[in-house]
């Protein structure tokens, strides 16, 4: 019995052992909003979005800096630290709102899927000023 206990506490660490590998190697390196989230915003968004673009006039919204952007709108917060799904800048770029207003507007080029994860995992991981 005591050789059957043992195995099996055996059996139990290396299992823990291995699941804390396994997240270890799953874990997703820190975005960095002024190499990538930034760059991604000045490309998309910063045409329309800073004082004298449309965006800004209608919204309220300047995506010029960091601070600007934490700001949000007028109307609210564009950015939930820690809440991507629920964080209205990736709610209207992934066209989750009235089609409308997905953005970009019109013809404008889209964010593609890979740069949106970008910034909802820099969101996710706390929307830092890294």
């Amino acid at each position: 019995m005591k050789r059957r206990t043992q195995s099996l506490m055996r059996a139990a660490l290396w299992a823990s052992l291995a699941a804390v590998a396994a997240a270890s190697c799953a874990r997703v390196e820190q975005v960095s909003f002024q190499q990538q989230v930034k760059p991604i915003l000045d490309q998309y968004c910063l045409a329309c979005h800073q004082p004298g673009g449309a965006g800004h006039a209608a919204s309220g919204l300047d995506m010029s800096s960091y601070a600007s952007v934490m700001q949000g709108t007028r109307n609210g917060p564009m950015v939930i630290a820690g809440d991507s799904l629920g964080s209205n800048l990736v709610v209207l770029m992934e066209g989750r709102a009235d089609p409308s207003i997905k953005m970009p507007h019109g013809s404008a080029t889209k964010v593609s899927a890979a740069e949106i994860e970008t910034i909802k995992t820099w969101i996710d991981q706390g929307a830092r000023n890294n």
